[in-house]
């Protein structure tokens, strides 16, 4: 078993079902959005959503990080295409949807209740700059979990 846990108890019954990635080199703020726009959809409608989104056809709406963001008519506010969380999320819902079925759960009934984004490591890095100065330049990893409940 690994040293980490989940932020949720979701999953642990014989309806549930979890996946998580561990340290992905994303954005925080736009897996955080992504996350939010996924949460209380069934596998099939997360899945399709994502893959709109890649292909460029659907918008996430944006609702925390909004600042000087452009408005869009679809999204009526702020919005975006988040490709690289997107196609990381899909390989989540998949390993999600695998869990599922090797618990013997119906992947068509099985919805998404719990979708989150959490801090990982930090890699500390600089940039040198004139006069022998440096400046930090970190990179943030990220960790997603996904939980879902069969409904009946």
């Amino acid at each position: 078993m690994p040293s980490w846990k989940y932020s949720t108890t979701v999953g642990e019954k014989d309806n549930e079902v979890r996946a998580s990635l561990r340290e992905v080199d994303v954005s925080p703020k736009w897996a955080a959005e992504v996350c939010k726009a996924v949460k209380g959809l069934t596998i099939p409608q997360a899945r399709s959503l994502l893959e709109d989104v890649v292909a460029g056809k659907r918008m996430i709406k944006y609702t925390r990080y909004v600042k000087k963001r452009a408005h869009h008519a679809e999204t009526k506010g702020p919005g975006g295409y988040p490709v690289k969380v997107s196609k990381l999320m899909l390989k989540l819902i998949a390993s999600l949807e695998a869990n599922a079925e090797f618990k013997g759960l119906d992947v068509e009934k099985t919805k998404i209740v719990h979708a989150a984004s959490h801090k990982g490591r930090v890699v500390r890095k600089i940039i040198e700059r004139a006069f022998g100065r440096s400046s930090p330049y970190n990179k943030t990893y990220v960790h997603i979990e996904l939980a879902a409940v069969e409904q009946q």
